[in-house]
C-alpha cells in the first residue's frame, strides 16, 4: 500500500461545496503516529513499519511494552498497527506520519470494530420477516421459524440464527477524503466508516 496512518473516529458532521452542495462527513483525528518498529527484509524477510498512536500513561502498560518504545526513543503508545507500505524501506524509526500524508480527492479504504449490540434475534441480526400475528399463531412472531427440511434431517450450514450481532472488524472500500486539516490532525472522509464515536479506525490507500 502507498499510504497508511491510525485514527480515532470523532463523529459525522456536513460540509458544503464551492456550489453549496451539502457533503455528510465523517471526523477522524488522525495521527501524528511515530514508526516505532521497522522491519527488513533482512532481519524479517518482508519491509514493514510499525505505527503508534495515542499517548498513555506508563502505570497502565507493561515492562516488556515500555522496553519496546524505549528502544525505539518514543514515547508510550496506546495503539500498535503494522503497515507494509510501498516506501518502508525508506522510512526510520522516530519518523513521523501526519494526518497530511493524504490529500483532498484521494481515494481511501477506513478499517475498524462495528459497534456492538450483543446478542440479538435473526428480526434484528439477518433482517428477516416477522411471523403472523393473528390467525392462531403464538407469542413467536419474531423466532426464526422452520430450520430445515427432513432430508438430509440437519440444519445446513451459514443458516440465518440467533447470536452475537457487531463487534466485528469491518473495511469500507473506496471513499472519498473531502478535506484535510493538517494543524488539527483531523481527516473528513465522505459517508459513513465503521465503528462508534472515540473508536480506532486504520485509514490506508484504496486497493481498488
Amino acid at each position: 500500500m502507498k499510504k497508511a496512518i491510525i485514527g480515532k473516529k470523532l463523529g459525522m458532521t456536513q460540509i458544503f461545496d464551492e456550489n453549496g452542495n451539502v457533503i455528510p462527513v465523517t471526523v477522524i483525528e488522525a495521527g501524528p503516529c511515530p514508526v516505532v518498529q521497522k522491519k527488513t527484509v533482512e532481519n524479517d524477510g518482508y519491509n514493514a513499519v510499525q505505527l503508534g498512536f495515542m499517548d498513555i500513561a506508563e502505570r497502565k502498560v507493561t515492562k516488556p511494552v515500555k522496553g519496546h518504545f524505549a528502544k525505539a526513543n518514543i514515547s508510550l503508545k496506546k495503539h500498535l498497527k503494522e503497515f507494509k507500505l510501498d516506501d518502508a524501506a525508506n522510512m526510520n524509526v522516530g519518523d513521523e506520519i501526519k494526518a497530511d500524508v493524504f490529500t483532498a480527492g484521494e481515494k481511501v479504504d477506513v478499517t475498524g470494530i462495528t459497534k456492538g449490540h450483543g446478542f440479538s434475534g435473526v428480526t434484528v441480526r439477518w433482517n428477516s420477516s416477522t411471523q403472523e400475528k393473528t390467525h392462531g399463531v403464538g407469542p413467536i412472531h419474531r423466532h426464526i421459524g422452520s430450520m430445515g427440511v427432513i432430508d438430509p434431517a440437519r440444519v445446513f450450514k451459514n443458516k440465518h440464527m440467533p447470536g452475537q450481532y457487531g463487534h466485528e472488524q469491518v473495511t469500507t472500500l473506496n471513499l472519498e477524503v473531502v478535506k484535510i486539516d493538517a494543524e488539527k490532525n483531523l481527516i473528513a472522509i465522505k459517508g459513513a466508516v465503521p465503528g462508534k464515536r472515540g473508536g480506532i479506525v486504520f485509514i490506508r490507500s484504496a486497493v481498488k
